[in-house]
């Protein structure tokens, strides 16, 4: 396979959960050359027994769990990276927890982008999936807030709203340089 003219990276795909990021992150890892789509929630997936509960209210076990997916995912972005590759890499990373991640990846070049399109849409969309990301519809505003109110404004902040997924990934590739942290 031939290597890519211009150099790997991470471009980092987050927002809250029914923001788009899965298909966002996989419609973009596919117009890139040489990429890679790792999708963070595959290493809680990978937990047959012990597995933590996820939602707002986190206990010691779950934070524990969701610090050790988020090692994981980095260090296999990383991995991937140096082997050449521009790596898609989308979770689910909000308030402060945004900035040490990227600060994983200091001695590499990252992009963030952050998916946000208002909570009505994101409880739209969650209704018409066909897995639950929430416990009860208050959560929505609930993880809403924390995203616009306690995530610091680094990268690129898309409202995707009123976005299909083809405008969202022309949107991220027109203004890339902004998403560099």
């Amino acid at each position: 396979m031939t290597q890519p003219t211009q150099p790997p990276t991470i471009i980092l795909i987050t927002g809250i959960m029914a923001a788009g990021k899965s298909i966002i992150a996989q419609a973009l890892a596919e117009r890139l050359p040489y990429s890679v789509h790792l999708r963070g929630d595959l290493f809680r997936r990978l937990i047959v027994n012990g597995q933590a509960e996820m939602g707002f209210e986190l206990s010691a076990q779950a934070l524990a769990q969701l610090h050790l997916r988020y090692d994981i995912a980095t260090t296999v972005a990383e991995m991937y990276l140096v082997s050449g590759f521009t790596v898609v890499y989308q979770d689910i990373i909000i308030g402060e927890t945004l900035v040490e991640i990227v600060h994983q990846f200091q001695q590499h070049p990252v992009h963030v982008v952050v998916l946000c399109p208002d909570a009505a849409t994101v409880a739209k969309r969650e209704a018409g999936r066909g897995k639950r990301g929430y416990g009860e519809a208050s959560e929505v505003a609930d993880f809403d807030a924390v995203l616009r109110t306690q995530t610091p404004r680094i990268g690129l902040w898309l409202d995707t709203t009123h976005l299909i997924v083809a405008e969202t990934v022309d949107q991220i590739l027109a203004n890339l340089a902004a998403a560099r942290v």
